[in-house]
């Protein structure tokens, strides 16, 4: 389905078309509702015409019983011709009705008695009186046949009509459920097609927001959702482009930097070696001052290149099974010396379940974890390091007795460079770039990391799935 030049156009004529059905609907329920109006108003006509031919047509019969009993009166004839031809008309109105079999055949009936009795009295000479006065009674009797002609006129017209409105109530009723299946039907079908260039612009921006710069961003409908797409597409390259230039500044500084701190640190370890002559008390102290701050900023350095490094390697994963339990383990071993000098204690229960990951990057990660816990808890306090699986998903725990994470820092926390208020008012600094590095490769497990609460202490936690997507 092609699509209009703007997204006002698309909603207007997705709106016509749902409406297209309904407004059909509406036309032939008008078109049935003035047709049962017009037969209505001509069955009213016939039945008010049938009443009146009847009535008439009665008295016509009276006025000739009565002029039948007065044969022999003056002026008989010219009455009786004008009653006659008055009757004949009225008759010939109810003959134009639509009347049934019976009817008409009782309306024939008295049609043919009331010129019988006519052709009678019509005769020159004297006519038997008692001959008169029979055809004349019956004729008086067939006035209640000619009556209940309006009657049933009436009644047939009225139930005609009652047929006609049932059976245009059963179409309408299926119309309406026709039109308005219809109707749903297209509306769900435009809403996917309506939805469909937004949900394209919405992945397009999840896209970007995700760091996704290598898809095109590509948005299909009408002209200015296109235009739409075509300058996040824009965005992307230029996002590209400003990605690049900041790892080429990063690179150049680092490179830029070595140089003289690799300098400024031999200088100071000459100097603190007494190769440029005896050193006083004070002296030795500026350069250790010297030295110490030397090596901690080309250890930031380091730790931001690693970041930087990081970040690409997480999306190039070297997967395969692995111990849960011989990788804590290793992660472990590095920091027994530090946990020994400050006397803590060290719990580990590792169950023997298997994961598929990189074991270098979940290494680093666990690593950077127990790190944290080491160097955060006080002298005496506890660190423990679980893992487990539960269903199909593996679960690492680091908990210490240090001095926690704040509740309005545990979505911080994973950011870069970020440092919060526990470490600012500790003597261990770090570069903040640890906990990013380790939500970089988690998620590239397709796993999560977080903070749980505790009432004391950290507990950081990593969730991975056991079986990795390919």
């Amino acid at each position: 389905m092609a699509y209009p030049r703007s997204f006002l156009g698309l909603c207007l004529a997705s709106f016509m078309l749902v409406a297209a059905p309904l407004i059909a609907a509406l036309a032939y329920s008008a078109w049935h509702s003035e047709r049962l109006a017009e037969q209505s108003r001509h069955a009213v006509f016939n039945a008010s015409q049938a009443a009146r031919a009847s009535r008439t047509l009665v008295n016509r019969i009276g006025s000739i019983e009565r002029l039948a009993t007065l044969n022999n009166s003056a002026g008989l004839g010219a009455d009786l011709g004008k009653v006659h031809a008055s009757f004949r008309q009225v008759a010939q109105e109810l003959l134009q009705l639509p009347l049934e079999e019976d009817q008409l055949a009782a309306l024939k009936r008295t049609m043919a008695q009331e010129q019988s009795l006519y052709d009678l009295l019509a005769e020159p000479g004297r006519v038997e009186r008692r001959r008169v006065a029979a055809m004349a009674a019956e004729l008086a009797d067939n006035a209640a046949d000619v009556l209940a002609i309006s009657t049933r006129v009436a009644d047939r017209e009225v139930m005609r009509l009652r047929a006609d409105a049932e059976t245009v109530q059963r179409q309408l009723v299926l119309l309406v459920l026709f039109s308005t299946a219809v109707a749903m039907a297209l509306a769900l079908a435009l809403t996917r097609h309506i939805a469909r260039p937004i949900a394209e612009l919405d992945l397009a921006i999840r896209q970007l927001g995700g760091a996704d710069f290598e898809q095109r961003i590509a948005v299909r409908g009408p002209d200015d959702l296109k235009t739409l797409g075509e300058r996040l597409d824009w965005l992307r390259r230029r996002l590209i482009e400003l990605e690049d230039e900041k790892n080429r500044f990063l690179r150049h500084l680092s490179h830029e930097l070595k140089t003289p701190l690799t300098a400024l640190r031999e200088g100071a370890e000459l100097l603190n070696d007494g190769v440029g002559g005896p050193l006083s008390e004070a002296q030795r102290r500026v350069v250790l001052i010297m030295k110490d701050n030397s090596v901690k900023l080309q250890r930031l350095i380091e730790e931001l290149l690693d970041y930087q490094r990081a970040l690409h390697a997480a999306a190039a994963l070297q997967v395969k099974p692995i111990s849960l339990r011989s990788l804590i383990q290793e992660a472990m071993r590095p920091h027994e010396l530090a946990a020994q000098a400050k006397g803590l204690e060290i719990a580990v229960d590792a169950a023997s379940a298997t994961v598929e990951a990189d074991p270098e990057k979940l290494r680093s990660v666990v690593d950077n974890l127990i790190g944290n816990a080491v160097k955060f808890t006080p002298a005496g306090g506890r660190v423990a390091v679980t893992a487990s699986s539960q269903g199909d998903q593996a679960l690492i725990d680091v908990i210490d007795s240090g001095p926690g994470v704040p509740a309005e820092e545990r979505e911080s926390i994973f950011d870069s460079f970020f440092r919060g208020r526990a470490k600012a008012s500790s003597r261990v600094e770090g570069s903040g770039l640890g906990l990013a590095i380790a939500r970089e490769f988690v998620e590239a497990h397709g796993g999560k990391i977080s903070v749980l609460a505790e009432e004391r202490g950290a507990h950081f936690r990593v969730a991975l799935p056991r079986r990795l997507a390919a």
